[in-house]
């Protein structure tokens, strides 16, 4: 089995901050609308959780990215979890930018890191648990 080196708690950092960017909508501004805009996660340019997230991503090891990156392609089955090794080094191989931009970037991110972990053998519900 795959040889994961990233720890479950820094992947379920990132699947629980995303799934919080996920939520929030584009600013909310139409005065004449019935929806109570108090109630409405809005995102805001330099919104402090994708700065966090990016930060996040970013301050983790060129390694730990790559891993990163492999988890949610495995998750999202452009991988194999038996082709761990082969997904960790096209990982580094193709990198041109930030691994943040790349990854938050990718419509359901939170889903295919958690269908990844599980993939590769990983249970990462009772360290999500830790962020609710």
């Amino acid at each position: 089995m795959a040889e994961v080196q990233i720890s479950a708690r820094r992947v379920a950092h990132v699947i629980f901050r995303a799934r919080e960017l996920d939520a929030k909508v584009g600013r909310w501004d139409s005065p004449g609308d019935s929806i109570d805009s108090d109630a409405i996660l809005e995102m805001r340019r330099g919104d402090a959780t994708e700065t966090e997230v990016r930060e996040f991503i970013e301050n983790l090891p060129k390694d730990q990215q790559a891993e990163l990156v492999a988890i949610m392609w495995i998750g999202r089955e452009t991988f194999e979890p038996e082709e761990w090794d082969e997904a960790v080094q096209t990982a580094v191989n193709e990198r041109t930018g930030p691994t943040s931009d790349y990854l938050l970037g990718i419509p359901m991110l939170p889903d295919y890191l958690e269908s990844g972990l599980e993939k590769l053998g990983v249970d990462v519900s009772e360290v999500e648990e830790d962020f609710l």
